[in-house]
């Protein structure tokens, strides 16, 4: 079999480059995804140094980071404490949906677009990256923070919602009827709470069918599962990281420690291709022009997320710096934004760019308001004394 060589030569270039982006962001204590996204942004189509061998990898790899940064967070709580958690959330996911989809859609009036069109960026503006949301509670070490489960019950709920819109969204932006964007949602909908009720009911053997003393064994059994089942919610338009997120929470105990431990280095080379790949998916010229527009609106639903996590966590007795960490920790859009795109963005030219500047600029804003929401504040005294 002959090497790729130009292929072996880029993956080398880029692991080394996200190694020293890795090493600068830890030593200033900031999350490295600011700088994994601007990498992406310098090595993509119009960036300084493209890598156009490597597309497909990190395409792929991108794909495998989202499920893998999903599944170690489901293996961070418990199936019934996360059931009852969303149970008391409704009313949150209610709050979430108003006040981030509706500038969206009164964005997309402003701008003229059509039903589709405003339709989608509603969608785009509502939904928070559950992908980089993962990594930066990671960072931050916040994991075990009281805001933690209200950040992720609006998550779940949020990638929930997706699972219904987007088949609809798919159908219209296609030309199809009503009647056949009412059975892409139902069918969506009825696929979600199967998943939900299978991982409850018979979720707890799971845990036994996985374990095994060797650790290779409990890498590629987990690792295996999780893919199979994401790749099947992808099929009925459940999203991949749901499904991921179940998988881990279904394990617990010390199944769920040493899978933690087993696929911790792994979920961190993926997840550093993810935050890449959504760099290189951006031309930086086709960007500046939107720029104007996409802060004006990044800088409202930046707000307005921040008041929907502080509502969340409020609900769970969280006091108000938990409230504000909570609230610019969901400030991060991603993926789901630019699927969004990719199925409407040939029906408007001006959408596509529109919303990529958007998620870039809270991609990047995103981090650093949750990294300086989480600062202690000095006291009058010690800034007098240095």
């Amino acid at each position: 079999m002959a090497t790729p060589v130009t292929l072996l030569l880029e993956l080398g270039l880029i692991f080394a480059a996200l190694s020293v982006l890795g090493a600068v962001a830890r030593r200033l204590t900031l999350s490295p995804v600011p700088l994994y996204l601007l990498a992406g942004l310098a090595l993509g189509e119009g960036g300084i140094a493209p890598v156009p061998a490597a597309g497909v990898f990190v395409e792929t790899g991108a794909a495998i980071g989202v499920v893998l940064l999903l599944l170690t967070l489901g293996l961070q709580f418990s199936l019934p404490e996360f059931t009852a958690s969303l149970r008391r959330h409704v009313p949150s996911a209610v709050v979430d949906l108003v006040l981030n989809a509706v500038p969206g859609a009164v964005a997309g009036w402003l701008l003229g677009l059509d039903g589709v069109g405003t339709l989608a960026l509603a969608g785009a503006t509502y939904v928070s990256s559950s992908g980089m949301i993962a990594r930066l509670l990671s960072d931050l070490r916040r994991l075990g923070n009281r805001e933690t489960p209200s950040i992720l019950s609006v998550l779940v709920m949020e990638d929930v919602a997706m699972a219904a819109y987007l088949p609809v969204l798919a159908v219209l932006a296609a030309g199809g009827t009503w009647w056949q964007a009412v059975l892409g949602f139902l069918a969506a909908v009825g696929a979600v709470l199967a998943a939900f009720t299978a991982s409850y009911r018979w979720g707890h053997h799971l845990g036994r069918l996985l374990s095994h003393p060797d650790d290779e064994q409990l890498l590629l059994r987990v690792l295996g599962l999780t893919l199979m089942v994401a790749a099947l919610a992808e099929l009925v338009h459940v999203t991949a990281a749901v499904a991921a997120f179940l998988v881990g929470l279904t394990l617990t105990g010390e199944t769920a420690d040493r899978a933690r431990a087993v696929l911790g280095p792994l979920r961190d080379l993926f997840a550093a291709i993810f935050f890449l790949s959504i760099g290189l998916s951006v031309g930086p010229g086709e960007l500046v022009p939107f720029l104007p527009a996409a802060l004006a609106l990044a800088v409202v639903t930046a707000v307005t997320k921040v008041l929907t996590g502080r509502y969340a966590a409020s609900r769970d007795q969280v006091g108000k710096r938990g409230q504000l960490r909570a609230g610019t920790a969901l400030v991060v859009r991603g993926e789901f934004s630019i699927v969004i795109v990719g199925l409407v963005g040939a029906l408007d030219e001006d959408l596509a760019p529109l919303v990529t500047a958007y998620v870039f600029v809270l991609a990047l804003a995103g981090p650093v308001l949750a990294r300086l929401a989480g600062a202690r504040p000095r006291r009058w005294d010690e800034s007098r004394h240095g």
